[in-house]
């Protein structure tokens, strides 16, 4: 009996011991393991409603009274880099250099484009202001499409200026993870540290990417009629037009259908741009002749490729006020829709008019920027803030990372579990 209590005692400990050596055995194999396990069982916690997973409000553009907990520092190699392209038309330089100022960060990559309906003179405006940004000269990641391209959103033309980017951003640099395409029209809801250290947790394949394969009435509107886009081949922007007769819907890949805006990674840009396997290539023919191609493009490729339809997050990232039924274009955000904003946990927001009062209630309570200034971030450096390029990877979170980590958990954790994804 003496012995049997022994055993008991003794059984405990030794079982723990038994388990530390596993563990520790395996991360030997497999350095991964101890952050992947970590993140999904953060994730499963993430995905609880907020109402379990704290007692707090969301609060509207008010940071909590209680600081919360200072991140763990993020080294060089564990903080992404995102590669924007952030376009315009005609009267937009006053929004698009407003929209930049808010994004940037020193660690990131930007290319600008306003379209040829822009005027000569909004265009070198563009490129003086870049030329001559003290910050954009020291750093050199800002970079301007000087021969523009004509751009109507209803035709493919608006595809092909944002492959033009990606190729542009492919060959400027390899150290970017993400690619954000983002017009002059967005605005972003968190500043780029949160951004960024939301994304240090994410595998880099991942997509995010808005898309449904129920076209509804798509189908008869936009699938089936043959169209073509006069940017193609005039220096004047005019709508497209259609010509018949309608032609079937394909059997070759299945079409999908979504947001123009995305979050893609470089895995994905590479394969889009290059288009080893054609399919990009019979694809980008096929949405030549498709209303609205920026919106079924990218979804279709991705969804049509096994491997890569693994990667997808359905969600844009984005807040959008639209009609029920969706109309051509999204409601114009006001400070009415502040809340409603915020609420939604989303990186970026649009579509918003130049100026409106609501972009400063952003500046102001969520970004702690200055009207023609640069977003503050733990890189800023001199007087006044963010007069000089301090420790570029030193990153300073705030209450923005809380609400989009609880989001992009989320989405991610559903994607692991295939819901909405390719379907």
């Amino acid at each position: 009996m003496e012995f049997f209590n022994m055993e008991k005692k003794w059984l405990l400990p030794l079982i723990v011991i038994s388990a530390i050596y596993i563990f520790f055995l395996a991360t030997s194999f497999n350095m991964g393991l101890v952050s992947s396990i970590q993140q999904n069982f953060n994730s499963i916690l993430l995905i609880l409603p907020s109402h379990l997973a704290t007692n707090q409000t969301v609060p509207v553009f008010v940071e909590t009274k209680i600081s919360p907990p200072s991140p763990p520092p993020l080294v060089g190699a564990a903080i992404p880099r995102f590669a924007y392209l952030i376009s315009g038309s005609k009267g937009d330089l006053e929004k698009l250099w407003r929209t930049l100022l808010a994004l940037y960060h020193p660690v990131n990559h930007y290319v600008v484009h306003l379209d040829l309906e822009s005027p000569l003179e909004e265009r070198l405006e563009l490129t003086s202001r870049i030329e001559k940004h003290p910050i954009f000269t020291e750093v050199g990641n800002v970079f301007m499409i000087l021969k523009a391209n004509m751009v109507t959103y209803r035709g493919p033309t608006m595809v092909a200026n944002t492959l033009h980017a990606c190729a542009i951003l492919l060959k400027r640099s390899k150290d970017w993870d993400w690619f954000i395409n983002l017009s002059a029209s967005d605005y972003p809801l968190v500043t780029q540290d949160d951004l960024l250290y939301t994304f240090s947790d994410l595998d880099r394949s991942i997509n995010f990417i808005e898309h449904t394969s129920h076209l509804g009435w798509k189908l008869d509107k936009r699938a089936m009629p043959l169209i073509i886009d006069p940017g193609l081949y005039m220096s004047n922007k005019s709508d497209v037009f259609s010509v018949g007769p309608k032609r079937t819907l394909p059997t070759a890949f299945k079409l999908f259908t979504g947001s123009a805006w995305m979050v893609l990674s470089r895995a994905f840009v590479e394969y889009v741009v290059w288009g080893w396997d054609n399919l990009p290539r019979t694809l980008l023919m096929y949405y030549t002749n498709f209303i609205s191609s920026p919106e079924g493009y990218f979804q279709t490729v991705i969804c049509n490729s096994p491997e890569l339809a693994k990667t997808v997050v359905n969600s844009d990232l984005h807040y959008i006020s639209w009609d029920n039924p969706p109309k051509q274009h999204p409601h114009v955000l006001s400070i009415n829709d502040t809340g409603k904003m915020i609420a939604s946990s989303a990186a970026f927001a649009r579509k918003f008019k130049q100026d409106d009062p609501v972009l400063n209630v952003i500046d102001k309570k969520i970004l702690h920027r200055q009207k023609g200034l640069l977003t503050p971030g733990g890189w800023c450096s001199g007087k006044p803030k963010c007069s000089k390029v301090g420790n570029i990877y030193k990153i300073k979170p705030g209450p923005g990372s809380q609400r989009l980590r609880v989001l992009v958990a989320r989405l991610v954790l559903k994607s692991r579990f295939g819901q909405n994804q390719c379907k």
